[in-house]
């Protein structure tokens, strides 16, 4: 794996995670400079947790949720480790398996409790509009590839700014199996006629890395407060402290 050093002062928590000796057991990598990345043409992204904050606001929505259907008191830690599952693989996680009815009832009430609450909770993370905008105006090829439906990801995109950038968008909508199966990232490389050599995966968690890596092709894990790349058992191509570091060769 490489490890690519940013110097950021917003970024000094999430890099003392992984400072030291555990961090040279758990990976065995060799630390080169960030102008050794290699630059892709085509660039897949997942959504929450990558470009857009919502871990705050999909743990309320599953508080919410779990204490009206189980009722359950779901602790933050084990939400916020499924972030990247699809709702209804989550849902059944915590309350067990779903006829079609009773997920229906479920989603509606999960879902429209989650678009009241989340002009409260939801953010674009520092720095990703002006990466999307540098990575467009170099010509690259720009997806999302999420486990958030199509409606839900479409309404967030628009309020935070960022769904000019994006030439597709490959949500659960489009394939029968999901992160971490490698359909979605496939797919979308081949809507945007896209070799695995010229892609890279980025994204926030463990799904995102599985994903990429059976699809073929590189992947990048962005380290946020939310998660810790001590808890991964697949190892990225590349661990990022900031999306800016996606720009070093273009």
């Amino acid at each position: 794996m490489t490890s690519i050093t940013h110097h950021s002062a917003g970024r000094e928590s999430a890099r003392e995670s992984i400072k030291g000796t555990s961090e040279i057991i758990f990976y065995r990598f060799i630390r080169i400079r960030t102008a050794e990345m290699k630059p892709y043409t085509c660039y897949l992204f997942d959504a929450d947790g990558t470009l857009i904050d919502t871990a705050e606001l999909i743990f309320q929505s599953f508080r919410y949720s779990c204490k009206k259907f189980g009722p359950i008191d779901i602790p933050r830690s084990r939400v916020i480790e499924h972030i990247g599952l699809p709702l209804r693989t989550q849902a059944e996680l915590y309350l067990g398996p779903m006829n079609d009815n009773e997920y229906a009832a479920f989603s509606s009430e999960h879902m429209c409790h989650q678009l009241q609450i989340s002009p409260e909770y939801l953010r674009v993370f520092d720095g990703v509009t002006d990466v999307l905008s540098a990575l467009k105006s170099c010509g690259a090829q720009l997806a999302v590839v999420t486990s958030r439906r199509r409606d839900s990801l479409n309404k967030y995109l628009h309020t935070c700014g960022l769904q000019e950038y994006f030439d597709i968008c490959i949500t659960p909508e489009d394939t029968v199996r999901h992160k971490p199966d490698p359909d979605p990232a496939l797919l979308a490389m081949q809507r945007l006629s896209a070799t695995a050599r010229e892609t890279i995966f980025i994204g926030d968690a463990e799904f995102d890395i599985l994903c990429g890596k059976q699809a073929g092709i590189d992947t990048a894990y962005i380290i946020q407060q939310h998660n810790s790349p001590q808890r991964l058992k697949t190892q990225p191509t590349y661990l990022l402290h900031s999306l800016h570091e996606l720009l070093t060769n273009n």
